[in-house]
């Protein structure tokens, strides 16, 4: 596994960014010479809000319905829908896609879990970092109208693996 925090040693040279050629312009990776191989990359965010918006997401009872029944969907669609969006991600098979919430009355809010699986030559981390702020966005949309202040927040990858550079895990 590598370093937890992704940090190189403070001797490293910098790693060049790789959607740049030599001569600094934006380009595609080529992943033509990559195994393929299974990839998974989790994400998570969190979206707050209001004590009385959270208990109207629990009790199912919103105006439009099960809000997230429907940002379920829509974080699987906003995964299936990343390289129209990310204009540098490869269009790759998705071949899993799972979007989970989790209440929390503390905060209070809802915490969203991505995860997304592939067999590639390129890994999935775009497509569940879309998954999960496609259903927290779809979360806001629906539940608007009784709270304009909602704040999505802490959007970050948890894990990955697989691929060259191997597994990675948030500290």
């Amino acid at each position: 596994m590598s370093d937890p925090n992704n940090v190189p040693p403070a001797d490293a040279a910098p790693r060049p960014l790789t959607h740049f050629d030599g001569e600094g312009r934006a380009h595609m990776v080529d992943v033509s010479g990559k195994a393929v191989t299974k990839r998974v990359a989790v994400v998570r965010g969190s979206i707050r809000m209001q004590p009385e918006t959270l208990a109207l997401i629990a009790s199912g009872t919103a105006k439009k319905g099960d809000v997230l029944g429907i940002a379920r969907i829509a974080g699987i669609q906003g995964a299936k829908k990343t390289s129209e969006l990310i204009p540098l991600a490869h269009p790759i098979p998705i071949t899993r896609a799972a979007v989970e919430f989790a209440l929390d009355e503390a905060l209070p809010g809802v915490h969203c879990t991505a995860t997304v699986e592939t067999l590639a030559q390129t890994g999935v981390e775009m497509e569940a970092f879309c998954a999960c702020s496609t259903a927290l966005l779809t979360i806001y949309d629906m539940v608007k109208a009784v709270d304009r202040g909602m704040v999505v927040s802490d959007l970050r990858l948890a894990e990955k693996t697989g691929g060259k550079s191997g597994d990675w895990r948030a500290g």
